[in-house]
C-alpha cells in the first residue's frame, strides 16, 4: 500500500506530532511506501532529527518531494527519502544552528556551556545526515552551513540532494493526508473516475453471473454499498 502525505508547515512540537500521527495511522493500515511532500521553513532541530531517524528506521520505502521551499531542519527530513524529487521552481537552504531564548532567561557559566555543547552536537548531527545522504564530506557540508547556502534544483541535483527534477509526481487518483501550519490535518480520497466505476460494475456483474443452458447470464442491478 502506498500513501501520500503533504507537509506544508514549520517544524515544531505540534506539526511534528501531527505528521507522526498521520504516518502511524497509515502504517497501521499496512503502508509499505510513504510519499512525503514537504515545503517547510524549518524549525525545531530536535523534532526534525527525530522525524528523520524514525523514517529511516521503520523498514518501509520512503520517497520525499520538495514542492516549494525546504529550509534548515526541513532539509534533514527531506534526506530521509531513499528517492528524492523536487519541482523546477523549488529551492533548498542549508544553514547552521541557533539558540532561541524566550522571555527573561538567565544561565550560569556551566549551564551556558552545556547549551553550547548541545548546539555543537546538533550542528554535527545535521552535517552528518546531509553528508551521508549526498556523498559530500562532512567538512564541506559544515562549510556550506556556515555560509548559509541556497541550492536551486540543478545545484541540488549536482550536490546529491535530489535524484530528479520534475513537475508532476502525484498520481491523479492518489489520496492525500495534509498537515497544515496550525498542526491540523485533513485526509481525502478523490472520487473514482467514471471509467473505473464502469469497469468495477462490469467485473462485479460478471462475478454475479449464472450459467443457464450454457449461456452466461449477467445481471446489471446496482450494487448496494454503505
Amino acid at each position: 500500500m502506498e500513501a501520500w502525505i503533504r507537509y506544508m508547515a514549520g517544524v515544531n512540537p505540534q506539526t511534528a506530532s501531527a505528521l507522526m500521527r498521520a504516518i502511524d495511522q497509515r502504517m497501521a493500515e499496512g503502508m509499505s511506501h510513504l510519499h512525503l511532500m514537504i515545503s517547510s521553513p524549518g524549525g525545531s532541530v530536535f523534532h526534525g532529527l527525530s522525524i528523520h531517524n524514525f523514517l529511516r528506521s521503520v523498514g518501509i520505502q520512503v520517497s520525499t518531494y520538495n514542492f516549494g521551499s525546504v529550509d534548515s531542519i526541513g532539509v534533514v527530513i527531506f534526506c530521509a527519502g531513499s528517492h528524492r524529487v523536487c519541482v523546477p521552481s523549488s529551492r533548498f537552504h542549508i544553514h547552521g544552528v541557533k539558540l532561541n531564548f524566550r522571555g527573561e532567561l538567565s544561565f550560569d557559566e556551566k549551564a551556558l556551556e552545556e547549551h553550547l555543547k548541545l548546539m555543537a552536537t546538533d550542528y554535527d548531527n545535521i552535517a552528518k545526515v546531509i553528508a551521508d545522504t549526498t556523498g559530500q564530506s562532512v567538512k564541506k557540508v559544515v562549510a556550506d552551513m556556515n555560509k548559509q547556502t541556497s541550492l536551486m534544483p540543478s545545484d541540488a541535483e549536482k550536490y546529491g540532494l535530489v535524484h530528479e527534477v520534475r513537475n508532476q509526481f502525484v498520481p491523479a487518483q492518489a489520496g492525500m493526508t495534509v498537515i497544515y501550519e496550525d498542526a491540523t490535518s485533513f485526509s481525502y480520497q478523490p472520487p473514482p473516475r467514471q471509467s473505473d466505476l464502469v469497469s468495477a460494475e462490469a467485473v462485479t456483474g460478471s462475478e454475479r453471473g449464472t450459467t443457464e443452458g450454457g449461456i452466461s447470464m449477467v445481471t446489471s442491478r446496482p450494487i448496494a454499498s454503505s
